[in-house]
């Protein structure tokens, strides 16, 4: 190791921020008058949204915007941006826009806004467009593809066109018979893709419209107000100190700003700049320095309460409201950063590796007992504000929100009166010689009020149950108003009466934020309309029952082959794909196939774990190799081979990569199916447990090296703790049948929105003999029949026999693939077994052992 400051200088910040401009907001900088025009357009898009999420419409009665209106003002801004801010060419200028791009964004923008503007037009003749409706629609798409062309690359682009290219060549002999189609006339095709909510303006860009922008805007503001700054401070004066702290410290830093951050390639660049040299001076390699910097960045989008922007998109697909997605990526996303900060202990451990030096050590004793007072202090708080502001609901009743707005008033003033005794924090050169770690304490006061809009944001997704749009709309005004007169505070505590000064600062800075949210939106703004071309196509062709016929085929209906098979899909496509757009197509083709096949398999697979699936591996993407742009940032700033960084990134994200396929057969890991406080917390102490083991058994370290034979045993026990019931079906099988005759009986007995498992087998149109199994949701309590029905299916008794007499259109059953006269063979019931725990037992008998062997080889090693 040297002290070489050229040896671990990275690129410059102006190199970095290039590098996040080309990525994320354009990286186009005009000056002059354009300049100001790309500025105001932006502002004003940042504007917009926040009149389109706030309560003023609805109270004065003016600019009121249905949801179709606010997609097209949506998506014209998204275009406009994306031509004015992204060049055409590598060789096209960065500091002008040529005229042709002003005349594709004005084109571009008309073309998005022709649904609000002939909004009533288009309305009194559905269905029926005439020429400029088309003309239009065709001149909007191939616009909206150049655009996604710039901002994301070509990759969705192509991936769009192929879509279209299906849906008017879907009966071409060249196309696989199993996926042909009758194909689409232009009137129709345009008309389903850009006139309709079908396709450009569908679900996805409603989502980004309404959610998403919001959230980016908060992260963006959070940003500048300087809370990026504070977490990376606030988690080395935490962590810094201990084996390999840098590292331990960058995961930590990592995981808080994936708060303000949606973009992998702007959190490794955000803490990438000061944890990766250091984590190269306490004796990591520059390909590992990355590699954990990228593992951790990453999975910033995967870590509630604000997760990537597909997450938003799953509350309209799966149909279940944000807090509850929440709930679900909670318990495998905490637990994946734990094993990473446990991997980074282990190769601290295995090079002998020290930490930072600290100005006041503590024993491990001190800070043990800290860090407990701290959490026992945390929860505490929380339950004080908590049953508070409930007294004060019932106290006060609807004037509740004035009085708790004035007690957040009076607690930002106190947190600024406090933070201001203390110096403004500033990163230190991490390319100096020496570098001490703050104390924790000063560190954590001196911005405490940075946490208070992050507390509103969750209070209101997580206990208010507002909608996300309204959540990161109050926290955003917070953040607004804490931007605009922090600074003027702090100097009038300070005893410094330049405050107008400051107030000018503080204003700059809000229009900062504005610019760069809006520009950090036009990537998502466009990938979302450019992949509601991809649903467009599976809503217009039906190629989603389709696909579930063709994975059939292809893997034998075999459920693992399908899921590996998805996974790589997800793989490939996002190393093109940003992750929502990759998220969109996969989970559109893909998680109905899984749904449906793992029924036929035995397996309840809840829709929700299917997506977190499809999501896990999309982010995934942003790490492999050879198209991981993350570990391509990452090695920018370490010096390191990017392929380098990229696979040992991939190394230490295995974690990541494992736990979808754990939780999609154990999903208990997504809080479901868990009815008592204790056994919430069984599942999460076997978890965390069960992962550390799996990090060990993939280091090849534990309390000592391990030899072959111990890593094995580890990921066996790792795999036992997961998913217990892997061993216990072995044993005993998880269904037992019942006669079909008593299915109208079963039915009725069922709890509550619960699903019954049916083995059926018939005859479809195709002539073709049909034997599975399909989960039907029953719905609310009701009479048998009455339940069938809301299944979709009604039934006929034939000499003992049971038959679906008729069908219900679009119902769950038709859905699913049967069909009339299909005869309903056995009811599959939950079997009366032993409790899957008893596993948990010879586990942790064979765990005990491997400790003490290698507790007791460690100690016969030399020191």
């Amino acid at each position: 190791m040297t002290d070489d400051k050229s040896a671990i200088q990275g690129p410059s910040d102006q190199d970095l921020q290039d590098l996040i401009a080309e990525n994320d907001t354009g990286a186009r900088q005009p000056t002059g008058t354009t300049a100001r025009i790309l500025l105001y357009v932006a502002v004003a898009w940042s504007l917009f949204q926040l009149w389109l999420a706030s309560p003023l419409p609805y109270v004065v009665n003016f600019a009121v915007f249905n949801s179709t209106e606010a997609r097209s003002i949506h998506l014209a801004f998204a275009i406009f941006l994306a031509f004015m801010a992204y060049p055409a060419f590598k060789s096209s200028p960065r500091n002008s826009v040529p005229i042709i791009d002003w005349v594709l964004a004005s084109i571009g923008a008309f073309c998005a806004l022709y649904i609000y503007i002939f909004y009533r037009d288009l309305a009194s003749r559905p269905g029926l467009p005439i020429t400029q409706d088309l003309a239009v629609a065709g001149l909007g798409l191939v616009l909206l593809l150049e655009a996604t062309r710039r901002a994301l690359g070509p990759p969705l682009m192509v991936v769009a066109m192929l879509f279209l290219a299906y849906v008017f060549f879907g009966n071409a002999p060249w196309v696989p018979e199993v996926l042909q189609w009758a194909g689409a006339s232009f009137s129709k095709a345009m008309s389903h893709q850009w006139i309709t909510t079908e396709g450009v303006f569908g679900i996805a860009l409603g989502v980004s419209t309404s959610f998403v922008f919001l959230f980016v805007l908060f992260g963006s503001l959070l940003d500048k107000a300087g809370a990026g700054n504070y977490f990376i401070k606030v988690a080395f004066a935490a962590l810094g100190h201990m084996r390999g702290g840098p590292a331990k410290a960058a995961v930590l830093s990592s995981a808080m700003t994936g708060l303000i951050s949606g973009s992998s390639i702007a959190n490794v660049v955000t803490t990438g700049t000061f944890t990766i040299p250091l984590m190269k001076r306490v004796g990591f390699s520059g390909e590992k320095a990355g590699a954990v910097e990228v593992a951790s960045s990453v999975n910033g989008q995967i870590m509630p309460p604000v997760m990537g922007a597909a997450a938003f998109l799953m509350v309209e697909y799966v149909g279940i409201p944000y807090p509850e997605v929440i709930k679900h990526a909670f318990l495998p996303a905490t637990i994946s950063y734990i094993a990473l900060i446990y991997i980074v202990h282990l190769e601290a451990l295995k090079a002998n590796m020290q930490g930072l030096p600290k100005l006041h050590q503590s024993t491990l004793g001190q800070t043990l007992m800290r860090s407990l007072l701290f959490v026992l202090s945390l929860v505490v708080l929380s339950g004080v504000i908590y049953y508070a502001i409930i007294f004060q609901k019932q106290l006060f009743g609807n004037a509740v929100g004035w009085i708790v707005a004035i007690e957040c008033a009076l607690v930002y003033i106190a947190g600024l009166y406090y933070g201001a005794k203390f110096p403004d924090l500033e990163l230190d050169d991490p390319n100096q010689p020496v570098v001490k770690l703050p104390e924790l304490g000063e560190t954590a006061k001196a911005g405490l009020h940075f946490l208070l809009p992050v507390v509103v944001l969750v209070w209101f997704l997580m206990i208010e149950l507002k909608s996300p749009g309204l959540s990161a709309f109050w926290a955003t005004v917070l953040m607004i108003f804490i931007m605009l007169t922090q600074r003027p505070i702090k100097a009038f505590f300070r005893k410094q009466p330049d405050y107008m000064s400051e107030l000018r600062g503080g204003v700059a800075d809000v229009i900062d934020g504005f610019a760069t949210g809006a520009r950090n939106m036009i990537g998502i703004g466009v990938a979302t309309a450019a992949a509601g071309i991809i649903v467009g196509t599976v809503s217009l062709t039906g190629i989603g029952q389709v696909m579930v016929e063709f994975v059939e085929l292809i893997s034998g209906g075999n459920l693992m082959l399908i899921l590996i098979f998805t996974a790589v899909i997800s793989l490939i496509l996002g190393m093109g794909l940003p992750t929502t757009a990759n998220y969109i197509v996969v989970s559109s083709l893909m998680a109905p196939v899984i749904v449906e096949l793992g029924a036929e398999n035995g397996l309840i697979v809840p829709l929700i774990a299917v997506h977190l699936f499809v999501f896990y591996f999309g982010i995934m993407a942003d790490v492999t190799p050879p198209v991981g742009l993350a570990s391509f940032a990452a090695a920018a700033i370490s010096g390191a081979d990017p392929m380098k960084t990229g696979f040992v990134a991939f190394f230490y994200s295995m974690r990541t990569a494992v736990l979808p396929f754990l939780f999609l057969f154990n999903t208990q890991l997504l809080m479901i199916g868990l009815d008592h406080p204790i056994d919430v917390v069984v599942v999460i102490t076997i978890s965390i447990i069960a992962m550390l083991i799996f990090a060990a058994a993939t280091q090849g370290y534990f309390f000592a090296r391990s030899k072959l034979w111990e890593s094995a045993a580890l990921l066996l026990i790792a795999f036992t703790l997961f998913r217990p019931g892997f061993w216990l079906d072995m044993i005993e099988p998880p269904y037992e049948n019942l006669p079909a005759t008593a299915i109208v009986e079963k039915a009725a007995a069922m709890p509550a929105d619960t699903s019954i498992l049916l083995d059926v087998e018939g005859m479809n149109l195709e002539g073709e003999d049909i034997a599975k199994s399909v989960m039907l949701p029953l719905g609310p309590a009701a009479s048998g029949d009455d339940r069938l029905y809301n299944a979709g299916i009604v039934i006929r008794n034939e000499d003992g026999k049971v038959f679906i007499d008729d069908l219900v259109f679009g119902g769950p059953a038709e859905k699913a693939g049967l069909d009339f006269d299909f005869e309903i063979t056995a009811i599959k019931v939950a079997a009366d077994r032993m409790p899957k725990e008893v596993f948990y037992i010879p586990a942790f008998i064979l765990l005990g052992a491997i400790i003490v062997l290698q507790r007791r080889r460690r100690r016969a090693e030399p020191a």
